[in-house]
């Protein structure tokens, strides 16, 4: 393992996610995996120099380190896929400073992301339903010589991982730890008859008091896949409470539990789903198909309300997450709390579940308006925010 070239890496920033002074845009497992690659991608861009394309694919870079630190070893026609929009936007920005915007093109997760990669730098998800996922993606499509260096912070790492990825490979090996991160190497994708069959999206149908169960979908980096988080189940039996509207935004839409429920309970409203995560507005996507309610729906990867008007809604519903990647972090919960403020017309209503210990009402009472409870059991509070 050779070491990468010097690479700037403090000068990378996380705008326009959430910037703390406990937050930061890179971490040890971004450095471990540029250095362990450091050999193939330099190769590879000799290579790309040769034949004028490149074969390199990056997935789940947080906010460009893994990208622009390839970049300045010389590669160009990076492909990479990041599911937050907030790590494209950051991305984008921080090529932008250091001058390497031209270096790399966002893509989708999808088989054109792979088609005939040759060396894949990931970052290893939290989620073994994502990691499957990006397996037999990259199993399927990419060239037979593929080599995938995938890293992550040891807290986060399992041996599940290495089982989900001997599902798809031949050859899976642990390199040594440095600064508690850990690099695996995988590559020999095995025959399309020695791998399994598919298994996205997620399906699972659930009760929910309707007259038919609630159908979810979920792709594989979907917060709580096709399941139904139990704060959502506990949101959703106090929905039919909220003011009526001719049109409602689930922000924050994950598999589409939220959107599904208002489209099915109420035949004359119109809903707008956003995600920043593509694969939740896709999952969205697959739900409402699957409940019979996608002509009812607009839905939308965007960061946060960014792109609806001021004092153009009504009904706003929210279960907000409080994870900015593997950090815990209320930030997120304000943004979010803030943009429906600036969204809601007076009178317009935000319904909101939370973690009670995570106490949100008074920045709900200052970030959206007059704030009340509406239900609580003993883990879940349900609030109903009134815009001045």
């Amino acid at each position: 393992m050779s070491p990468a070239p010097s690479f700037p890496f403090e000068s990378l920033r996380r705008a326009p996610d959430v910037e703390a002074e406990n937050l930061q845009a890179f971490d040890a497992a971004d450095r471990l995996l540029l250095d362990t690659a450091a050999d193939r991608l330099s190769r590879r861009a000799t290579a790309a120099e040769a034949d004028g394309g490149s074969d390199v694919v990056v997935i789940g870079d947080g906010y460009g380190a893994l990208t622009l630190g390839a970049a300045a070893q010389g590669l160009r026609g990076l492909r990479v896929h990041q599911d937050p929009l907030s790590g494209e936007l950051a991305l984008d920005r921080n090529a932008a400073a250091l001058q390497l915007a031209d270096t790399y093109a966002h893509h989708a997760l999808g088989p054109d992301l792979v088609a005939g990669a040759r060396l894949v730098l990931l970052r290893l998800p939290r989620s073994l339903d994502a990691l499957e996922e990006i397996a037999e993606l990259v199993a399927a499509h990419a060239a037979p010589d593929v080599t995938i260096y995938a890293g992550g912070r040891l807290k986060h790492m399992t041996t599940a991982m290495n089982s989900v990825l001997m599902r798809h490979f031949g050859t899976v090996s642990a390199g040594l730890a440095r600064q508690k991160s850990r690099v695996l190497t995988v590559s020999g994708p095995l025959p399309a008859d020695r791998r399994p069959a598919t298994r996205f999206p997620l399906a699972e149908a659930h009760d929910v008091g309707l007259k038919a169960p609630l159908q979810l979908r979920a792709r594989g980096a979907t917060f709580g896949g096709a399941g139904l988080d139990i704060g959502t189940r506990f949101l959703l039996s106090h929905l039919h409470q909220a003011r009526s509207a001719d049109q409602a935004v689930d922000l924050g839409c994950g598999n589409g539990a939220i959107a599904a429920y208002l489209a099915l309970t109420r035949p004359g409203m119109r809903v707008l789903a956003s995600d920043q995560s593509e694969a939740a507005a896709a999952s969205t996507s697959l739900t409402l198909q699957a409940n019979g309610v996608a002509d009812r729906a607009v839905i939308r990867r965007a960061d946060a309300l960014s792109w609806l008007p001021d004092a153009s809604q009504d009904l706003v519903v929210l279960n907000p997450p409080f994870h900015i990647g593997a950090s815990v972090h209320a930030g997120i919960a304000h943004k979010l709390f803030a943009d429906v403020g600036r969204v809601l017309r007076p009178g317009g209503e935000l319904w909101a579940v939370w973690n009670s210990h995570l106490a949100y009402k008074p920045a709900l009472n200052r970030l959206v308006g007059s704030t009340r409870q509406a239900a609580r059991n003993p883990k879940f509070t349900v609030t109903v925010s009134t815009r001045r």
